[in-house]
């Protein structure tokens, strides 16, 4: 393990995730999130009968993700508010521009550019990229290349949305505005996805490609997650001492496992797809975030307990989960390309398919991510806290 964990700190920096950004909690379930998109998109024939049990739940990785997300950029800006400095607006938009940007363009670039890096027959024109507004009216079977980018859109209108949001919430008085907005959009997005399901996606005929283009894509259907995580923070911003006493771990912690559980129950009574039938849309969608939400904080509780275990290759998952999620898909369909479902089954295909996205993920951070991530922080010169740190210095 040793061996492993000094390899791991040559490529990603300091050894234990504080020092460089990183927290153990976030990490964990940021890694498992990127693991599950990537077993839900794994080939057929490379699905061993165990990873065939978990490709089920593989499509709630994104929901994962969703609530990272809103945990820890509502975290960043509320922060600003509740120390008196408002929102920095100009300061988040390029930090965020910086993270995101970079290596999804130069992703975007070699969709264009080389076709046989394309997991798709056809892709939405460019412009619909570069404005993050492809997952409006997707139809993967007319446009099925990059589709993985519809999840990008929806963060990448959160990026925009919430900053304005969180400023004018902050001059209202207490925080029954924010959480009566909060549950608006989760019950209100609840019934949303159910009253599209019995209208414009009623026709069974149609209904699994109009469940996609209308419940699943479209970012006002999919702001659960995203609620749920911005909530987190600023119960943990603006009211600790009320966490500490009402959510400890050892109450958060069993209620995440439980509502997990919840989740894998339902995908597992509704096997012909939870993921696009009414049940998933209107229950499964909101309990998965629930119960990452309840995990996250949970976990970020136990960090400096987490700090004490050799978790270093959680940290190189989550450090290339960016990476990882932009590459894997043409990765996957270039090598099935080039050695087919004879070479590439069983174990030794899930062992190829893996090796080949964690090199690539590895090669996109190497060369985009990491420099355009140093530059940014020279540009802002000021980086802010980390969530390792934080954490740290309140258990202490």
């Amino acid at each position: 393990m040793n061996t492993v964990s000094g390899a791991i700190a040559a490529l990603l920096g300091p050894s234990r995730p504080a020092a460089h950004g990183r927290a153990y909690g976030p990490d964990l379930l940021r890694a498992a999130a990127i693991l599950l998109v990537m077993a839900w998109h794994m080939p057929g024939p490379a699905r061993p009968e165990t990873l065939a049990a978990v490709r089920p739940f593989g499509w709630l990785g994104v929901d994962v993700f969703f609530v990272l997300s809103g945990y820890l950029i509502g975290a960043q800006l509320l922060k600003g508010i509740a120390a008196g400095n408002g929102v920095a607006f100009k300061r988040f938009w390029i930090s965020r521009a910086f993270r995101i940007l970079p290596a999804f363009l130069v992703v975007l670039a070699l969709y264009f550019a080389l076709p046989g890096f394309s997991d798709g027959k056809a892709i939405q024109p460019l412009w619909r990229f570069l404005t993050f507004t492809m997952n409006f009216g997707l139809d993967y079977r007319v446009t099925g290349a990059f589709t993985s980018a519809w999840s990008l859109c929806v963060e990448e209108h959160f990026y925009w949305l919430l900053p304005p949001l969180v400023l004018v919430l902050a001059r209202a008085r207490g925080a029954g505005p924010a959480m009566a907005l909060g549950a608006a959009v989760i019950l209100g997005g609840m019934t949303l996805r159910w009253g599209i399901w019995h209208g414009p996606a009623a026709d069974p005929a149609t209904r699994p490609a109009d469940f996609l283009r209308l419940i699943y894509y479209p970012t006002w259907t999919r702001l659960d997650g995203l609620a749920m995580g911005v909530l987190l923070a600023a119960a943990r911003v603006f009211r600790p001492a009320a966490v500490a006493r009402f959510a400890p771990p050892w109450l958060t912690g069993p209620l995440g496992l439980l509502a997990a559980a919840g989740t894998v129950a339902l995908c597992i009574r509704h096997a012909d797809g939870v993921s696009l039938d009414l049940t998933g849309a209107v229950v499964v969608y909101p309990l998965a975030c629930l119960a990452t939400t309840l995990l996250l904080c949970a976990l970020l509780d136990l960090e400096p307990a987490l700090q004490r275990l050799p978790l270093a290759p959680v940290t190189l998952v989550a450090t290339l989960a960016y990476s990882l999620y932009l590459v894997h898909k043409p990765v996957q369909h270039m090598l099935r390309e080039r050695l087919g479902d004879g070479v590439l089954h069983g174990w030794t295909g899930l062992g190829l398919y893996l090796a080949a996205d964690f090199a690539a993920a590895l090669l996109l951070w190497w060369l985009i991510e990491r420099p355009f991530l140093r530059l940014r922080d020279r540009v802002l010169r000021r980086p802010a806290p980390t969530i390792a740190e934080e954490e740290l210095k309140r258990a202490a």
